[in-house]
């Protein structure tokens, strides 16, 4: 017959400060970086430990809480010391859209004066479709055709926003 387990017993606060704070340098050490502010964060998380203690807070688990508290404090810091930049005056103004909305339309307008068949394909390439093979699949087309037409629809586009032959689309604006 085994005897009955008996509790453990409770662990003061002097001696959970004992046991704990070498597993709270450690974590703020791997938090921080820096062993003399590690030390710092450790003690002041001790200290609203026993604080609470003192107060006769209910804490099931204390060593996990204040694991968590000191997790807290470091995230409270680092928030803190967060640089912040200073505003200038090119930092307050926002680029125009309105060159941009411009390129857009004139754009659209190009691809509308396209023939049916390269149009219909520049506007699926504008609603997000860049494969071709998929709009081949799509409109049921051979993809030599589709890839002939987008070339085709290309060339005119350019041609007729006055942009040279190897001229990228960042151009237009």
């Amino acid at each position: 017959m085994t005897e009955p387990r008996t509790p453990p017993a409770p662990i003061t606060p002097p001696d959970l400060i004992d046991t704990l704070m070498p597993r709270l340098v450690a974590r703020a050490r791997r938090l921080t970086g820096n062993p003399e502010e590690a030390e710092d964060l450790a003690q002041e998380t001790a200290l609203r430990l026993l604080q609470l203690q003192k107060d006769e807070a209910d804490i099931d688990a204390p060593d996990r809480y204040a694991m968590v508290m000191l997790h807290n404090l470091v995230r409270a810091r680092w928030r803190r010391q967060r640089p912040t930049e200073e505003l200038s005056e090119g930092l307050l103004q926002t680029p125009p859209a309105a060159p941009a909305r411009l390129a857009c339309a004139e754009l659209r307008s190009a691809i509308a004066r396209l023939p049916r068949n390269q149009a219909r394909l520049m506007v699926l390439v504008m609603q997000g479709e860049s494969s071709p093979q998929a709009l081949a699949e799509r409109l049921r087309l051979p993809p030599g055709t589709v890839m002939s037409r987008l070339a085709r629809a290309r060339a005119a586009l350019r041609r007729d926003m006055g942009l040279t032959r190897k001229a990228s689309v960042v151009e237009l604006m």
